[in-house]
């Protein structure tokens, strides 16, 4: 049932740099569709609002999926077994991963009321549309497997999942000077989340990789 390959495609692309240690999903486009679910929510899970969303970490996903007809969507838990990507041969370690030089998404998200939704799947879409992470255009694109509800729609050009500008730390829709100040605020008290690069670690490598980032803008 499981891809065992992932890991090794994985482990080579854990090799890449990773702009930012996780990047949030976008509140203003944050729905995928299935035909037989209903619209599925990657950005408001969780008791306050978004505390459980969806994070995109360098090499794999986590949080939680709401479904209004379907309830919630494990994406993983963030801390697979070897550091760097879901082994998913078994319950205990699976969730979704990400190839971080093609941006393909691969592994199992688990719904208590679905079962298992397989990122793999959409290669077997005609036309063929993996499900990925389009890191030009900030979204997700393809398509997901679910056995028991379908095809999931990443890829519709008006309502999809997007994620926020990588330097855009306040998360407003805006990258400027209210950004800069929080992310110097969080680094001059050595706050974990001026963890930019995601290596546990605060220092001047996080600082440069945020001001790359802003420089560049979205």
């Amino acid at each position: 049932m499981f891809n065992r390959t992932t890991i090794v495609v994985l482990l080579a692309a854990a090799a890449a740099p990773a702009a930012l240690a996780q990047q949030h999903v976008s509140p203003a486009n944050k729905y995928a569709w299935s035909e037989n679910a209903g619209w599925l929510n990657f950005a408001d899970a969780g008791s306050p609002t978004g505390s459980q969303s969806v994070l995109i970490a360098t090499s794999f996903l986590s949080g939680y999926v709401w479904g209004e007809n379907i309830g919630w969507i494990n994406m993983g838990d963030g801390t697979p077994a070897n550091g760097v990507a879901y082994a998913n041969v078994n319950g205990t370690d699976f969730g979704v991963n990400l190839n971080t030089i093609t941006g393909e998404l691969t592994g199992y998200a688990w719904g208590e009321n679905v079962g298992w939704i397989n990122f793999s799947g959409g290669a077997l879409a005609t036309p063929a549309k993996p499900a990925r992470i389009d890191f030009a255009a900030y979204r997700f694109r393809g398509y997901a497997w679910a056995e028991n509800i379908g095809w999931i729609n990443l890829d519709d050009a008006t309502h999809y999942v997007g994620l926020l500008c990588p330097a855009d730390i306040n998360a407003d829709g805006f990258v400027n000077a209210l950004d800069y100040d929080q992310f110097a605020s969080w680094f001059e008290a050595g706050d974990p989340q001026a963890d930019y690069n995601g290596d546990s670690f605060v220092n001047g490598l996080d600082y440069d990789a945020f001001a790359s980032n802003f420089e560049a803008g979205c």
